[in-house]
């Protein structure tokens, strides 16, 4: 009788700590990405964005392409939200507007 319950609990163990780690893994593949058109206009412009924005709330990469003045960065969507990264970058002065998928 012994044997049957410990068996029964660790099966039960089993199922739990797989689902914890399944939902886990959920989280992490849930990050999102937005990439915005931003006023910068010099090197100094593109440092001073790589040097804030990445410290918000929810950043986890950032990446700028001067040439084209594009801001793109990944972010996870239950720390923050685009409205949130794009005021973040109008509080450092530039103007920003979201670039929008084209559907192919």
């Amino acid at each position: 009788m012994k044997a049957t319950q410990i068996i029964l609990a660790a099966v039960v163990w089993l199922f739990v700590t797989n689902t914890v780690f399944a939902q886990d893994k959920k989280k992490v593949n849930s990050d999102e990405q937005v990439v915005f058109t931003v006023s910068m206009q010099c090197q100094n412009c593109e440092q001073k964005i790589k040097k804030n924005i990445p410290f918000e709330k929810g950043v986890k990469d950032l990446s700028t392409d001067l040439d084209k003045k594009l801001v793109t960065i990944k972010y996870s969507p239950d720390k923050t939200d685009k409205a949130k990264l794009k005021k973040s970058i109008e509080k450092l002065g530039f103007t920003c507007e979201e670039v929008q998928k084209k559907d192919s």
